[in-house]
């Protein structure tokens, strides 16, 4: 009966969603970005990022990292609540194991939402981060997840990070609610 029961969960897993709306607020960005997923390209990292947003674990969490003319990133869901000790937000991720790369042919262009990780390409876990602008030097580096189909407006509005590599001073904008869409 537990193997019937875990197959039907397979079956209404959340991996099979299109995309994402991701409700931002803050003292830069307010409104609403939405997110074409490409589970033809990546279909692990889509699968986690949609099994994450689908638990609501990125609902209160951080822009923490947010370099004008490159990118913001977000997606630490275990330092990067809201509320929390914001000095360590970037440096968790979830109780999930990290991810394999699933480098593809997707350029990095703006828009472009890509999964983050550390020196190590098999690091990627629960953190993504969206482009402002192309950076064809994480073409192949870096696993391309999905694309900005509305809201680029929101994005561009994200409070920009002022420290340290781009970190996000005072309050940083916060992902109010993330939502899996198909």
């Amino acid at each position: 009966m537990r193997k019937l029961a875990a197959i039907f969960a397979l079956m209404a897993s959340p991996a099979l969603a299109t995309g994402l709306q991701i409700e931002v607020q803050g003292e830069g960005a307010n409104g609403v970005i939405t997110i074409d997923l490409l589970e033809n390209v990546a279909p692990k990292h889509v699968a986690r990022i949609t099994e994450l947003a689908s638990m609501g674990a990125y609902d209160g969490v951080v822009f923490h990292r947010v370099i004008d003319g490159f990118m913001a990133q977000t997606g630490d869901v275990e330092f990067g609540k809201m509320g929390g000790d914001m000095r360590r937000a970037g440096m968790g991720g979830s109780s999930k194991p990290d991810l394999k790369a699933e480098f593809n042919d997707e350029a990095f262009e703006r828009g472009v939402l890509g999964m983050a990780r550390s020196s190590n390409p098999d690091s990627a876990n629960s953190q993504f981060f969206i482009m402002f602008a192309p950076a064809t030097h994480l073409n192949g580096q870096y696993t391309v997840v999905g694309r900005v189909t509305g809201g680029m407006d929101v994005v561009d509005a994200i409070k920009l990070g002022k420290g340290a590599n781009g970190a996000v001073i005072g309050q940083p904008d916060v992902m109010k609610t993330v939502t899996v869409t198909e």
